[in-house]
C-alpha cells in the first residue's frame, strides 16, 4: 500500500480539491483550543485541531459551512465560498450558560472516533484538580494514574509504560529530548505545571515521526496562548515557589517567562546542629519562550529550559541538571501543505565531587543532543492526509571522567563517543467510508556509533492502526507497530539514580527491537459523558538488555562485558471507565499484565519476570465539586509487587555466613498502596477581580501505608541469624499553600 501511495503521489499533487486551514482559540485569551471539533455540516467528515490548535480540512465543493465545536464553548459556523482565504482563524467563547462543570479539553467523541489507541491525553486543567504532594502539581506522577503506566518506586518520576524499562520512554518537551526529567532524586518533576499546556502519551504505536524508544512517546507541550496583556499564575507552598508570566510584545510578538525553587535550604540555619547551616539542598527551574507571528503563514518560536539540582555540604557536593532548548518555524505553503522546521538541543550532566584536606575529586559524566527536524502535512482529499519528513540527531555520551588533584594519582577518564541517528518518515490518514479508516506509515532510521566499537544500523519501522466505527457511539480498533532503539542506560536498580549512564549500540551491542500488536473496544454512553474502554496488547522483544549478577556499570572502562542480550515478551489487558462531565468527574482503570525477559547468559537461561512487571494495578480518581468555591479530589492506587531476587539460603567458611540467592526476580515486594486526598478553596470564585487566588491542603498517604522501598538483608552479628528490613520512605505527608493568577 505505501509503494502504491508512492507511486501514485506526483499525479496527486493536481488534485482540484479544495483545503481550508487555520486555528481555533478561545476568544478572550488567545489559548490555543485541543481537539476542537472542525466539520463539514453538509455531511458527517470532519478534523479536529492538533497541540496547537490548528486544522486542515477537504472541502467537497466551493460552497459549504464549516461548524466548529468545543466543549463549554458557544458552537460557531462559518459559511466558505470561493472567495474565503485559504488560513482561517476562528475565535470561540465561552459557553456561559453551560450549567455542568467540564473537565474534558478534547472532542467529546474523539476516544471513538480517533485513529490512534493506546494513547493517552490530559489537559493540565484536567491534571491541576488531582491531589499534588507538597502542593506541586505534578505531570509525571499524574501520568502515572493512566492504565497500562506504572511507578518504578515509591515517589518517583520514573515509569514503565507495559512492563518496559524507564529508558524505554522517549521524553520530548517541545521536540527537545529531557533525559533526566525529575528533581530531588524523583520527588519532584522536572516540567512546571504553570508553564505547561498538556501532556499526550504513546503506549507503543508512534506516529511516524517520532521513533527512537520501545515502549512509549510522551510529548509535553508548553503554553502557546496569545496573551492580550501581561498576566501571570503562580503558587506559595511548604518547600517551593513558583510565578509564570506572560504577555503581549507588539501585536505580533508574545513573551513568556517562568521560575520555580525550593526553599528548605534557606531554613536550615535555624537548625540546632551547626553541621547543617552549610548544608545546600535545593532544585530550580527556570522555562522561557517567545513566539514571533510573521504573517498568517508564519510564526517563529523559540523554547528554552534550564533545571539545576544542588545537594552539597562542607566536605563535597553532587550537582544534576538539564538544559533543554529549541527553535521551530512553522511555514504554510499553501492551502494543502503546511510545514514545520526546528533545531533542538539538550545536555544532561551531573557533578560529583569531594574536597577534604586539600585532595579533590571531581567526577563529571553527560549526554548531549544537537538535531534538527522538517516535518510536512500535507493534506490532499480525505484519502489521502499525508505527513513526511526527515530528522537527525547527533549524540555526544560522556561515561565519566574523574579528575584528581592533591594526590599522586592520575585522572580516570573513560573514553567517550558520538553518534549519529537520521530517520525519514511517510505516513497517511485515509477515510476508506463512513465507518472505517486507515492510518499506515514507515519510518526509515539509522544509528552510526563512532569510537572505540564503531557501527552502523538501519531499520524499517511499519506501523498500522485501523478502527472501524460500529456505532455512533462505539469502535474497534487495532494496531501493530515495529520498533527500534538505539540507546539504553546502564542501570541494575529498578529505582533508578542520576549517576546512571547512557551508552548506545555498537559493534557488539544490537539495538533493541519490538513488534507490538493491540487490539481494542470503545464505548461512550450519556452523549459521550461516560468513556469506557479495553484494550489488549502483545509486545514481542529482541535484544533486549540486561545486566549480569554483581555487574560495575559505574566508571567501568569496560561497560559492553556486563551486557547481556536475549529475548523478552510482554502481554496484558486494560479496562478504563470515564466520567467527563458533572459535578463529580474522574476515571477508574485496571490492568492485568505479564512482562518476562530470556536471556541465556542470566537465569541459567530460565525465563525471569522483567523488574516492572506487576501483575495487577488499580488507579481511582475522582473530582467533586462541592460548591463554586470549593473542590475536593482524592486518588487510590493498588499494584502489585515488582519482582526482586532475595537470599533463600545460606552457607559457612570458617565461621562466617555467606547468602545463597534465589534466582533472577523470583520473589516479590508487598503489594503497594495508598490514598491521597486534597481539598481546593477559592474564597473569591467567579469574581471579576483580576487577582485570582485559592487556598489548597492535600494529604499523601491519608491512611499511613507503610510501602516498602528497599528491602535488605543483614546477620546478627552473634547467632548469624539472617533477618529482612523493610525501608520506607512516606508516612502521612500533609501540605498546603496558595495558588493565585493575576
Amino acid at each position: 500500500m505505501l509503494i502504491a501511495l508512492l507511486l501514485f503521489f506526483p499525479l496527486l499533487l493536481f488534485s482540484q480539491t479544495r483545503t481550508v486551514g487555520g486555528t481555533v482559540c478561545d476568544a478572550s485569551t488567545g489559548a490555543p483550543l485541543v481537539g476542537a471539533s472542525v466539520s463539514i455540516a453538509e455531511s458527517k467528515t470532519g478534523v479536529t485541531t492538533d497541540a496547537k490548535g490548528s486544522f486542515s480540512i477537504s472541502l467537497p465543493s466551493e460552497n459549504c459551512i464549516l461548524a466548529i465545536t468545543y466543549v463549554g464553548y458557544e458552537s460557531q459556523k462559518i459559511r466558505i465560498n470561493r472567495d474565503t482565504p485559504p488560513v482561517v482563524n476562528i475565535k470561540l467563547h465561552t459557553n456561559l450558560l453551560l450549567k455542568e462543570v467540564v473537565v474534558s479539553s478534547l472532542r467529546k467523541d474523539r476516544n471513538v472516533t480517533a485513529l490512534t489507541m493506546g494513547t493517552e491525553r490530559m489537559s493540565m486543567e484536567e491534571i491541576r484538580l488531582l491531589p499534588a504532594i507538597m502542593g506541586e502539581t505534578d505531570i509525571l506522577k499524574t501520568l502515572q494514574l493512566l492504565p497500562g503506566v506504572q511507578s518504578v518506586s515509591e515517589s518517583s518520576n520514573g515509569f514503565s509504560v507495559r512492563g518496559g524499562s524507564p529508558d524505554q520512554n522517549l521524553i520530548l518537551l517541545d521536540n527537545s529530548t529531557v533525559y533526566n526529567p525529575s528533581h530531588q532524586m524523583g520527588f519532584f518533576s522536572a516540567f512546571n505545571s504553570d508553564f505547561m499546556q498538556g501532556i499526550e502519551l504513546y503506549k507503543g504505536h508512534f506516529p511516524a515521526r517520532q521513533g527512537g524508544r520501545l515502549s512509549s512517546l510522551l510529548e509535553v507541550s508548553t503554553k502557546n496562548d496569545i496573551p492580550a496583556k501581561i498576566t501571570g499564575t503562580g503558587g506559595i507552598g511548604l518547600i517551593s515557589s513558583r510565578l509564570m508570566i506572560e504577555g503581549p510584545l507588539g501585536s505580533r510578538t508574545s513573551w513568556y517567562a517562568a521560575a520555580r525553587r525550593t526553599y528548605a535550604d534557606l531554613f536550615l540555619f535555624l537548625a540546632p546542629n551547626e553541621d547543617l547551616h552549610d548544608v545546600s539542598l535545593y532544585f530550580y527551574d527556570l522555562n522561557g519562550k517567545m513566539t514571533h507571528r510573521f504573517s498568517e503563514r508564519d510564526n517563529l518560536e523559540f523554547n528554552i529550559y534550564n533545571g539545576l539540582d544542588r545537594m552539597g555540604v562542607n566536605i563535597g557536593h553532587f550537582n544534576y541538571g538539564n538544559t533543554a532548548s529549541s527553535l521551530r518555524w512553522n511555514h504554510s505553503f499553501s492551502e494543502t501543505l503546511f510545514g514545520k522546521f526546528s533545531l533542538h538541543y539538550t545536555n544532561y550532566l551531573y557533578d560529583l565531587g569531594s574536597d577534604m584536606e586539600g585532595m579533590t575529586v571531581t567526577w563529571i559524566s553527560g549526554i548531549r543532543d544537537l538535531g534538527a527536524r522538517a516535518d510536512f502535512h500535507h493534506l490532499l482529499n480525505p484519502a489521502f492526509d499525508l505527513s513526511y519528513g526527515l530528522t537527525g540527531t547527533y549524540h555526544f555520551f560522556n561515561p565519566g571522567k574523574v579528575y584528581l588533584s592533591g594526590m599522586d594519582l592520575d585522572d580516570y577518564i573513560i573514553p567517550g563517543n558520538e553518534a549519529l541517528e537520521l530517520a525519514a518518515y511517510l505516513s497517511n490518514e485515509q477515510q476508506v467510508s463512513d465507518r472505517f479508516s486507515l492510518k499506515y506509515g514507515l519510518r526509515y532510521s539509522m544509528f552510526s556509533n563512532y569510537g572505540k566499537n564503531a557501527h552502523t544500523y538501519s531499520a524499517w519501522e511499519p506501523g498500522l492502526g485501523a478502527v472501524f466505527r460500529l456505532t455512533e457511539t462505539s469502535s474497534a480498533k487495532a494496531n501493530y507497530s515495529h520498533n527500534t532503539q538505539y540507546m539504553q542506560l546502564a542501570n541494575n536498580s529498578s529505582a533508578g539514580s542520576p549517576l546512571d549512564v547512557w551508552f548506545s549500540a555498537s559493534k557488539n551491542i544490537k539495538p533493541q527491537q519490538v513488534d507490538i500488536v493491540s487490539a481494542g473496544y470503545f464505548r461512550n454512553f450519556s452523549d459521550n459523558r461516560y468513556e469506557t474502554s479495553v484494550e489488549v496488547y502483545y509486545k514481542n522483544l529482541k535484544d533486549v538488555i540486561d545486566f549480569r549478577e554483581h555487574s560495575q556499570l559505574l566508571l567501568n572502562q569496560d561497560l559492553e562485558s556486563e551486557v547481556r542480550t536475549g529475548r523478552g515478551k510482554a502481554y496484558g489487558i486494560e479496562f478504563m471507565v470515564r466520567k467527563n462531565s458533572g459535578r463529580l468527574t474522574g476515571f477508574a482503570n485496571y490492568t492485568l499484565s505479564r512482562s518476562e525477559r530470556t536471556i541465556p547468559e542470566i537465569n541459567q537461561g530460565k525465563t525471569y519476570l522483567a523488574p516492572y512487571d506487576k501483575t495487577h494495578a488499580v488507579n481511582i480518581a475522582a473530582t467533586y465539586i462541592l460548591s463554586k468555591k470549593l473542590t475536593a479530589s482524592a486518588v487510590w492506587v493498588f499494584a502489585t509487587g515488582t519482582p526482586s531476587t532475595y537470599p533463600s539460603g545460606r552457607f559457612a567458611i570458617g565461621g562466617d555466613y555467606f547468602p545463597i540467592y534465589s534466582a533472577r526476580n523470583e520473589f516479590r515486594k508487598p503489594d503497594y498502596h495508598r490514598m491521597d486526598i486534597s481539598l481546593n478553596y477559592a474564597p473569591k470564585a467567579g469574581s471579576a477581580k483580576r487577582w485570582k487566588g485559592e487556598w489548597f491542603i492535600s494529604l499523601y498517604n491519608v491512611y499511613n501505608q507503610k510501602n516498602p522501598w528497599i528491602i535488605y538483608y543483614d546477620q546478627d552479628d552473634v547467632t548469624g541469624i539472617p533477618y529482612a528490613e523493610k525501608m520506607y520512605l512516606f508516612g502521612i505527608v500533609p501540605s498546603f499553600g496558595y495558588n493565585f493568577k493575576f
